[in-house]
């Protein structure tokens, strides 16, 4: 017996450190979370504060690890081991599992079933390129996944409504249909691949636009914001998207049209239907110089405004394809 602890000792002490450098940033910056959501309770906390029973021996030597990986306080650190999927016998009690840097090209259903107290996934630098549509089922406490520099063509089906953090850029996702992020009141970060066409964000608690909010996204055409809460959309930020050829801003709590439509030369459809706008000039919507707008408007709507639609001026929907594609009446039942 002697023998068998003198060679596990030995073992522990010759072994590679368990956390590489953006390993230990990612375990900091979650810790920081975990401070900030005021859990004080350090049994259910992701990286338990209080030191292990015997400081010689940190590992579990009878606890169940996926073979290669390295498991410690709920932790399953599996990158950079050339796996081709997500190993089995994963512990019901993780709450973050890294598989980063592997060459896995699927999520089945049943790769995560059972782990109810997962916090963090971490599938960066894989192959993926697809993830069945009820992976993440069981798993409602995910609160970070990254998903970042794969193959997929579509945001996964189904996300955890308590998902804060999606990272999935360098992907080929080409369009995210309004129902992906429907009920997902605290996500607060998205990082999507910057070749989107389509980005439909509706139905969600959106208050305000910023800036830097569709930087990345200069080929976008299609923009899904309706039914939210924007209040303001800051000066500037439509003008990051200059290909976008229809804007859906309807339901919210805007009180102005949004400045920099005029410089949308392809922009065609435009929602902004119950919201609380009460001015409309005559320059919100098309430009100074007729030559600018290589694309004229088929559909404006502005109904249920509280617009006195009676001094709009016929001039400010100078550049529409005819009359019927402007809706401005209050319709109001």
């Amino acid at each position: 017996m002697k023998e068998y602890v003198l060679l596990v000792f030995l073992t522990l002490c010759s072994a590679k450190p368990l956390f590489h450098p953006s390993y230990m940033t990612l375990k900091n910056m979650m810790l920081k979370d975990m401070e900030d959501e005021g859990d004080s309770d350090a049994d259910n906390s992701l990286f338990p504060t209080r030191e292990p029973v015997n400081p010689f021996f940190p590992f579990d030597l009878f606890s169940t690890c996926p073979f290669g990986c390295q498991c410690y306080s709920r932790v399953v650190h599996c990158s950079d081991l050339g796996l081709s999927s997500v190993p089995s016998n994963i512990p019901f009690d993780t709450r973050l599992i890294d598989l980063q840097n592997n060459k896995i090209k699927e999520i089945k259903e049943n790769d995560f079933k059972g782990l109810t107290s997962l916090y963090a996934l971490i599938l960066n630098n894989n192959k993926l390129s697809k993830i069945h549509p009820k992976a993440f089922l069981t798993t409602k406490k995910l609160r970070r996944l990254y998903l970042s520099h794969n193959q997929l063509s579509e945001i996964p089906l189904n996300l955890p409504k308590s998902l804060a953090e999606l990272r999935i850029h360098d992907n080929k996702v080409k369009k995210i249909q309004k129902e992906t992020f429907k009920g997902m009141n605290a996500l607060h970060v998205l990082d999507l691949p910057s070749t989107l066409l389509e980005l439909h964000l509706d139905y969600n608690k959106i208050s305000v636009v910023e800036l830097e909010d569709f930087k990345r996204y200069k080929d976008l055409q299609r923009l899904g914001l309706g039914n939210n809460r924007i209040t303001d959309i800051e000066n500037g930020s439509l003008a990051n998207i200059p290909r976008v050829r229809e804007i859906h801003l309807e339901n919210n709590k805007l009180k102005k049209v949004p400045s920099g439509l005029q410089e949308l030369k392809y922009l065609q459809i435009i929602f902004l239907h119950s919201n609380s706008i009460t001015k409309v000039g005559v320059n919100d919507f098309c430009p100074t110089v007729p030559k600018m707008k290589k694309s004229l408007y088929s559909a404006i709507s502005l109904s249920n405004n509280p617009v006195k639609y009676w001094e709009v001026q016929p001039a400010t929907f100078r550049c529409v394809l005819s009359r019927m594609s402007v809706q401005l009446g209050n319709f109001r039942k």
